[in-house]
């Protein structure tokens, strides 16, 4: 029973996102040149800027969110350019890995847009909020490693962005917290259940009921965040310190590694019995490959192995 509930759940897992057999033309808005440097920009009408590095940082992909005038808040727009940029991620079997981080300084992400908000009919605020939970949920299913490079202020919406992705970084002046109950709502995009699930229960709804604003080296202490690491003068040490998490990734087994990804996310929701029954079926998939093979070709040979995620 435990092995037909776990096979059913990774179909549809698989269904879903077809995420390790998908493949599509690559359409992000910019690429780097060379290495993975971070640029500032104040162009408000950019966003959004999605990059792929290059090299030997191919399959790596930058996602920055760029709107300096709002502290990047989560507006209309940046929840269109953010959905159109997972779905081209989800459906690139050439990515490895993604960080996400900010293109300015002292900020992740400030939350909704309360100025947009505040001028929506109270009729276009449950449509919205719910476009950005989807959006939020979507970047959670991504097949590929997530990392969100916390630099500065992740509040409300913000946290919850980056509290949908597999790791968290952050600087130990960084500042997190889900505020939302100080305006009299709660989180909406899923800040009350992937915080519990992050930090525990009893933790979570006291930082929820208090509204309570932690820097990064209590985020990980709490276990908020993977790694604080103290900021840089040029103000993007986390995101450094992802990207060397990223490298970290790349030369591994792509498909090893969205199998693992999918036998964690999907194990963690069922009992122990069900999980390993998950985790069988995704061993599954990696034996037919011509990676699992190459692995073996490589231990033998004593060399670093190449894989292609065929």
């Amino acid at each position: 029973m435990a092995v037909q509930a776990a096979r059913r759940a990774l179909f549809k897992a698989m269904s879903c996102s077809k995420q390790y057999v998908a493949f599509a033309k690559v359409s992000f808005a910019s690429r780097l040149n060379g290495h993975g440097a971070r640029h500032y920009s104040a162009d408000p009408n950019d966003d959004l800027r999605v990059r792929h590095l290059d090299g030997e940082d191919a399959g790596i992909v930058v996602v920055g969110i760029n709107r300096p005038k709002a502290k990047n808040s989560i507006s209309k727009n940046l929840v269109k350019m953010m959905s159109e940029a997972v779905e081209d991620i989800k459906k690139d079997n050439r990515v490895r890995s993604v960080i996400i981080c900010s293109l300015v300084p002292g900020i992740f992400c400030a939350g909704a847009d309360l100025k947009e908000r505040s001028k929506m009919h109270q009729s276009e605020v449950g449509p919205f909020v719910s476009k950005a939970r989807a959006l939020i949920t979507e970047l959670g299913n991504l097949p590929v490693p997530t990392i969100a490079a916390i630099d500065g202020a992740a509040l409300g919406g913000g946290l919850e962005m980056a509290l949908a992705c597999d790791i968290r970084i952050t600087s130990s002046t960084a500042k997190m917290g889900l505020v939302e109950t100080k305006l009299g709502i709660i989180p909406g995009a899923g800040g009350t259940q992937r915080l519990p699930r992050v930090i525990g229960v009893s933790l979570a709804k006291e930082l929820i009921f208090a509204a309570r604003v932690v820097d990064g080296t209590e985020a990980c202490r709490l276990g908020l965040a993977s790694h604080s690491v103290e900021q840089n003068k040029s103000g993007d040490a986390a995101y450094l310190r992802a990207l060397e998490l990223a490298r970290e990734i790349n030369p591994q087994g792509p498909i090893a590694i969205r199998m693992a990804k999918l036998a964690i996310n999907q194990g963690t929701e069922v009992d122990l019995s069900t999980g390993l029954a998950i985790e069988e079926a995704c061993y599954a998939q990696v034996i037919p490959t011509k990676d699992r093979l190459e692995g073996l070709s490589a231990f033998k040979e004593k060399r670093r192995p190449y894989f292609k995620g065929e």
